[in-house]
């Protein structure tokens, strides 16, 4: 087996998701739990979040149910199983496979339900490439995950 470092898409793929694990418990999981993204919000992170929010996501600073419902998901479900896929790459464990393709498919319906309510709800970003570069890699990280464990030839290896 090859180190994760000759491995360079899946140091990517665990050095985006350790952001992705990060991000989803100090931002996501409080939003979610009801934690106001606020000038005066009681937890920094959130607090830091809000010049951004009025600027490019203003449904962050009164969401509405499938936006707490995204947040809450990707707090309680996607950081504690990005957590799991992350060891799985690094060991190429040959139960990867399939959390790696639950947690694509998941990962991916809730960035289009995201997606949906940010440009078809009340308050669609004023910057709409800005937006993109910023969470599209939550969608394509994913995906990119979902094809490289269903390709694999070294997770049938390492069983």
């Amino acid at each position: 087996m090859k180190p994760i470092h000759r491995r360079p898409l899946d140091l990517a793929l665990v050095l985006f998701f350790s952001i992705s694990v990060l991000y989803g418990f100090l931002f996501s999981l409080p939003e979610g739990l009801g934690v106001p993204v606020a000038a005066d919000s009681p937890w920094p992170p959130l607090r830091a979040l809000h010049e951004w929010a009025v600027a490019e996501e203003p449904a962050h600073l009164d969401p509405p149910p499938n936006l707490i419902a995204a947040t809450l998901f990707d707090g309680l479900f996607q950081a504690p199983a990005l957590l799991f896929v992350m060891i799985g790459l690094v060991r190429l464990s040959p139960w990867l496979r399939t959390l790696s393709l639950f947690y694509s498919g998941a990962a991916i319906t809730n960035m289009f339900f995201y997606f949906v309510q940010t440009f078809l709800g009340p308050h669609p970003p004023p910057n709409t490439i800005y937006y993109l570069v910023f969470n599209l890699p939550w969608l394509i990280a994913p995906a990119v995950l979902g094809l490289r464990v269903l390709r694999a030839r070294d997770l049938k290896a390492a069983g």
